[in-house]
């Protein structure tokens, strides 16, 4: 069945101007004015003065629960569809944290399934924390080549819950995942949490400056821990490398000024994500700095630090919506998502005039309408 947008402003990021959008079952057909004297037969769906965007993509978040450095009772719940709809999540990367014990990462590859089957498009990393990368199959180039979900494998650097790896261990590893994504025709990348130690990307540097290896496979994240931190993952993006700024935790500024500052200090736009972290487990404490319990990190930051990005900063509204739709695209090598063009998935959030989220659209099946999330998951009530 066809579905017909009309009378809103499209920015795919790039601004497209007033234009109709088809699309046919998941997909996007036609963009051009004027198209319902073409289509007679499609659902029509009017958003006169609003503006559209691609659905937004969230590169890092735990969808199947994550935290328990507190104990058991810290580990964190799996997250609803219904609350990645009411932010504009569309796409999702999940991925394990420190724990890859009690974790699963078939329980993960399950919940990813699962968000699939209820209408939004999942993906995965295997690994997690520690040198000994947890997969699904036998090898991290395994998991790259059989299962279509894996985009790379996750490891942790400059963190004391590290496992301290060594440049070349590292090297072993995105090795690995680029042979492995080569053959099944992925991108590949070793996404890499970065904790606060004073040894921040140094070793990343190596792999990309002693070792050759390109930087396009390399993916830095909560590279906005410290200023410090983020000051060395500025020089990552100017020479290439896509650097990944938490949403929803491990700041050390307000994520929006973060872009800024990195911006200001030479960085392209086209180097810059967001993610939120979303559900990892964080500590909750006392005016005085006491723990006093555990708390889930929220998944909604990435949609709201845009907006501040384009009403506080100043930046236009095809460039701000990068950090979130084309850029964590391109980073994850999924060609079909992140941008508004013919062939891609119908993914789409539409805005009032004042960025408020009014209508999503997942793989072209309407999610909200008028503000109000009207498909919910599975044992949602």
């Amino acid at each position: 069945m066809f579905k017909l947008i009309k009378n809103c402003t499209i920015y795919a990021p790039q601004k497209l101007g007033n234009q109709d959008i088809l699309i046919a079952n998941d997909k996007i057909v036609a963009i051009a004015t004027n198209l319902d004297s073409f289509i007679s037969e499609a659902e029509v769906f009017d958003f006169s003065g609003q503006i559209i965007t691609p659905g937004l993509i969230d590169q890092h978040i735990h969808i199947a629960g994550a935290g328990g450095t507190s104990g058991f009772y810290s580990m964190t719940p799996e997250v609803y569809l219904s609350d990645l709809i009411a932010c504009g999540s569309t796409t999702v990367v999940g991925l394990l944290g420190t724990d890859g014990k009690t974790r699963s990462i078939r329980t993960l590859y399950g919940k990813v399934k699962s968000l699939e089957q209820e209408g939004i498009s999942a993906y995965m990393y295997c690994g997690y924390y520690g040198i000994d990368s947890v997969t699904i199959t036998e090898s991290i180039q395994s998991d790259m080549i059989f299962i279509d979900k894996v985009l790379g494998c996750k490891i942790a650097i400059s963190d004391i819950r590290s496992s301290y790896p060594t440049a070349l261990e590292l090297l072993r590893k995105v090795s690995e995942i680029r042979v492995g994504g080569t053959i099944a025709n992925k991108k590949g990348i070793l996404h890499i949490h970065l904790g606060n130690l004073d040894s921040k990307m140094d070793v990343l540097f190596e792999l990309v400056q002693k070792y050759q290896f390109p930087i396009e496979h390399i993916s830095p994240t909560h590279v906005a821990r410290t200023k410090p931190l983020f000051e060395q993952a500025i020089e990552f993006a100017k020479q290439g490398g896509t650097i990944d700024i938490t949403t929803g935790a491990s700041k050390f500024t307000e994520p929006y000024k973060a872009v800024l500052m990195a911006l200001e200090n030479g960085a392209p736009i086209e180097n810059i994500t967001f993610s939120t972290d979303g559900h990892a487990g964080l500590r909750k404490t006392n005016e005085n700095g006491e723990f006093i319990g555990s708390k889930v990190a929220p998944i909604d930051q990435n949609l709201k630090q845009v907006v501040q990005l384009i009403q506080k900063g100043g930046i236009p509204i095809e460039e701000a919506f990068k950090l979130i739709t084309c850029n964590p695209a391109k980073n994850l090598g999924l060609k079909h998502k992140g941008t508004i063009a013919v062939g891609n998935d119908a993914d789409f959030c539409i805005f009032d005039e004042h960025l408020n989220l009014t209508n999503v659209f997942a793989k072209g099946k309407q999610m909200m309408k008028d503000s109000i999330v009207i498909v919910k998951g599975n044992f949602e009530s």
